[in-house]
């Protein structure tokens, strides 16, 4: 990782702050549950508003980073485009179907009944069929991802998603009467996509035009920087702190949720890495394509999971572990990555 990025309170401290973060969530959500439940029900279309303001603001700092005039060289590129279709839409949500049948249809038949079986699978297909669109951004940034590729996958991966989703989740889940939200769908792509995208390159080529690049980049930016990961801090008090009562009451049933999704989590990563090395790509290209195969659509998984099963579900329960087990994972990852950056063919 670029030394300048790594200077930072918040860069380098983030495991602490997560953590930190998803532990006053539990709190608040377990102590003062009845005063944040209005919080919890500020919703359109089931996309939750006060956490999609805060994705927003994760988001947008990175988006205002991109090279727009850029992103017409990616296509020079296809490489890592079609390593992250295939990773995305070939792969992961099979993969995940398959680990989700195997423990909780098998390994862990014993501590749960069908009915528990069933909707846990439920919850890690609707995760498994959603590849990550907000926090790729993040990753990417933090293993010196390229901006402007990292959009591109994304872009790519966001348009697939609107046709493909519906279509996944219901082969997976085998029962053709499953309705998805479309206005969720729709929403959480234009809330966590669309908007960020077209405030950033608006404030791009206006702040530049006006002040100067050199100012963009070594005032504004620099004091716009720490708004990404308060964001990701305050998003994770948020959910946990809507959904703490069921982490704190359900051990065992978080325990059997995560083992597979953790396992899901490196076993795409690792085969998008190695693919992506035997494909000689770039650090830049390989990292953000690995790490929106491993990450999650965790906030489109979470509004679907809660619309069709409801908010008390194994269901919803499911996709909230994936929620907890995720960022400290990808930061994991970001270490690894960082770390085979150097070894990494170019």
């Amino acid at each position: 990782m670029d030394k300048t990025k790594n200077l930072g309170l918040f860069e380098r401290y983030l495991s602490v702050w997560v953590g930190l973060g998803i532990v006053v969530g539990i709190l608040l959500g377990r102590f003062m549950g009845d005063e944040i439940k209005p919080l919890g029900e500020l919703s359109y279309a089931k996309v939750n508003i006060p956490i999609a303001i805060l994705i927003w603001f994760m988001i947008y700092p990175m988006m205002v980073q991109i090279d727009f005039s850029s992103i017409k060289n990616a296509g020079k590129k296809p490489k890592g485009l079609i390593l992250t279709l295939f990773i995305n839409w070939g792969l992961k949500p099979f993969s995940m179907a398959f680990f989700a049948w195997l423990f909780f249809d098998n390994i862990f038949k014993g501590f749960l009944n069908p009915e528990q079986a069933q909707e846990y699978f439920a919850g890690a297909v609707l995760l498994g069929a959603a590849p990550c669109t907000a926090m790729v951004f993040v990753w990417s940034y933090l293993t010196d991802g390229d901006p402007s590729y990292t959009l591109v996958q994304v872009s790519v991966n966001d348009l697939i998603l609107l046709i493909a989703f519906i279509p996944i989740v219901k082969f997976l889940l085998g029962v053709n009467q499953v309705e998805i939200p479309m206005d969720t769908l729709t929403m959480s792509v234009i809330i966590f996509v669309l908007v960020p995208l077209i405030t950033g390159f608006l404030s791009n080529r206006i702040l530049i035009k006006k002040y100067g690049e050199t100012w963009f980049k070594d005032t504004f930016l620099k004091k716009l920087k720490p708004f990404s990961i308060i964001a990701l801090i305050m998003t994770l008090v948020l959910l946990f702190a809507f959904q703490g009562n069921k982490i704190v009451e359900s051990p065992l049933s978080i325990l059997i949720i995560a083992i597979p999704l953790t396992i899901q989590t490196y076993f795409i990563f690792f085969t998008s890495w190695f693919i992506g090395k035997k494909l000689k790509l770039e650090h830049c290209i390989l990292s953000p394509a690995a790490m929106i195969g491993a990450s999650n659509f965790f906030e489109l998984a979470v509004a679907v999971a809660i619309a069709l099963f409801g908010l008390n579900s194994g269901a919803a329960l499911a996709t909230v572990v994936g929620v907890l087990i995720e960022v400290p994972i990808m930061l994991s990852l970001v270490k690894i990555a960082n770390k085979w950056k150097f070894t990494q063919a170019s």
